[in-house]
């Protein structure tokens, strides 16, 4: 079995999955900063497949850019500009090769959680 990266979206300010949010994922090696996938969540709040699928695994460290400004926006959830959340990076670290990582987002105009789900 290999590993894999999954991720969603909530919105807890309505209770509905955040459907339309863009999602970046980064490959973080020392300084560098390496762009691997950029996806939009669907209906469901999920992206339709792993952001990072077992073909591209890979252990290390990672950051998931969720653009929650364009989100808000576009849900009439932003408020003034500028925004308290616009862009939310959750950085984090993969170490076992034949894990399901997944990384949810809780979000709200003014705050956000995450976790290591399952």
């Amino acid at each position: 079995m290999t590993g894999y990266l999954t991720t969603h979206v909530l919105d807890t300010a309505t209770g509905n999955p955040a459907a339309g949010l863009k999602i970046a994922l980064y490959k973080l090696t020392g300084d560098a900063r390496e762009k691997l996938a950029e996806l939009v969540t669907n209906a469901d709040g999920r992206t339709d497949g792993p952001i990072l699928p077992a073909e591209k695994f890979k252990t290390g460290t990672y950051e998931l850019v969720f653009f929650a400004g364009d989100y808000l926006r576009a849900s009439g959830q932003a408020g003034d500009d500028p925004l308290f959340l616009d862009e939310v990076p959750i950085r984090f670290g993969m170490s076992d090769a034949s894990a399901h990582y997944h990384v949810p987002l809780l979000l709200s105009p003014y705050g956000y959680s995450t976790y290591r789900g399952s």
